[in-house]
This record gives structure tokens, sequence and C-alpha cells, in this order.
């Protein structure tokens, strides 16, 4: 399993939009893409971190090269109104592959 993780700041007021859009995103990423999925997080700074799961880099290196693109505008111009800052790029902050998982998925 290999894991990318991203972060973006938000503008004050939009984190709901933020969080919509990014729910939706990321279900399209799954279907279109191949991602296993990712997780959101808040930082104590008020950074959104996203932690998203893919079945190995070779997956998630051509979903990247695309941009990850998906045909629902609507979704994705809502992500970028609410984002005010991201890393150079909008690259990942960090890409790892995983080595131990014990991750309890049942509860």
């Amino acid at each position: 399993m290999f894991v990318a993780v991203y972060w973006w700041r938000v503008h004050p007021g939009k984190e709901d939009q933020f969080r919509t859009a990014w729910r939706r995103g990321t279900d399209l990423i799954r279907e279109r893409y191949g991602s296993l999925g990712s997780r959101l997080h808040r930082e104590r700074d008020g950074r959104f971190v996203g932690y998203a799961e893919w079945p190995d880099e070779a997956t998630w290196q051509a979903a990247f090269d695309q941009k990850m693109v998906y045909d629902d505008p609507q979704t994705r111009a809502a992500f970028v109104d609410a984002v005010a800052e991201t890393p150079p790029g909008n690259k990942p902050a960090f890409t790892m592959m995983v080595t131990d998982d014990l991750l309890d998925r049942t509860g």
C-alpha cells in the first residue's frame, strides 16, 4: 500500500464547503483512479490534512500525473474556491510506502 499526504489552508467561513467538496472529490477519485479512499484531518494551526491510501505507487503516480481530474466541475470549483493556500505546485507533503499497518478498521 502507498499513501500520499496533502494539506490545504481554507478561507475562513468556507470550511464546510471545502469538506463537502473534498468528500465528493475523494469519492470521484476513488471511482476514476482506483484510490482506496482518504481521511481528512484538522491540524491545530487550522490546516486541513488529507491522508490518501492507494494500492501502490504506480496507481497514485498515474492519477497525480493526470492531476486527478474528474468530471464534476461544480465540485472542483467549490474546492478551488474554498482553498486559500497549498504547498507549491499542490504537491503532497509526504508520499510513503506502508510497512506496517495496525489501524483497526472495524471500530
